[in-house]
């Protein structure tokens, strides 16, 4: 699958235009900085590791973890998201913890699959929320002060949609979550569809 088609069904599927998306077509950091900095932590990793897997778990096929997608997310976030974006997405990591602990009563590396689930599905809600009055809060800053810098997006947009990016570019994903020929493989101009087929990778 090419990067530009994947990046349109992530935008398709999460509702919002893929953050960082110009980065990633162009080639992040393009110049490369001497002194790279470390922003996130083994924990942190761990953490959105577990975040991803709630998202994409592991069925027939390998979950996010298996394809440790929260290294990707911290690779990507560093590289290739805005300093706004980037700070966002740390404290949100803070922020969804804290989120699990007033809904379960317990942190989100020892609630349950299911309080897992439920809390990403309110959080899922209310990042489209955030996300749709971005841009009227924006401009309403911009009429008070034309250098506003702009909102940041929302942390859970974010990592959404680096899951889906991460997951379904990984070895795991394009090779057994979605159909897979190795290159050079042939060409088939027209191949029957059923419903249930796989995408192709």
């Amino acid at each position: 699958m090419e990067r530009r088609e994947l990046l349109k069904m992530i935008a398709l599927l999460t509702g919002s235009v893929m953050i960082g998306g110009n980065a990633l077509l162009s080639g992040c950091n393009p110049e490369p900085k001497t002194g790279r900095q470390q922003l996130f932590s083994k924990e942190d990793i761990d953490f959105l590791n577990e975040v991803s897997e709630t998202i994409l778990p592991e069925t027939k096929t390998p979950g996010a973890k298996a394809a440790n997608v929260g290294q990707f997310m911290t690779v990507m976030v560093t590289d290739c998201y805005e300093t706004k974006d980037q700070k966002a997405f740390r404290e949100g990591i803070k922020t969804l913890n804290a989120a699990c602990e007033q809904m379960h009563q317990t942190g989100f590396m020892k609630a349950s699959a299911e309080q897992r689930l439920s809390l990403l599905v309110a959080l899922d809600k209310e990042a489209k929320t955030y996300q749709s009055k971005k841009g009227e809060l924006e401009e309403a800053e911009r009429k008070k002060d034309k250098d506003f810098p702009g909102l940041s997006n929302h942390y859970f947009l974010m990592m959404k949609q680096l899951t889906m990016l991460g997951y379904f570019s990984s070895e795991a994903g394009c090779t057994q979550a979605l159909r897979y020929m190795a290159v050079p493989g042939k060409y088939e101009g027209s191949v029957p569809y059923k419903k249930g087929d796989k995408a192709w990778a």
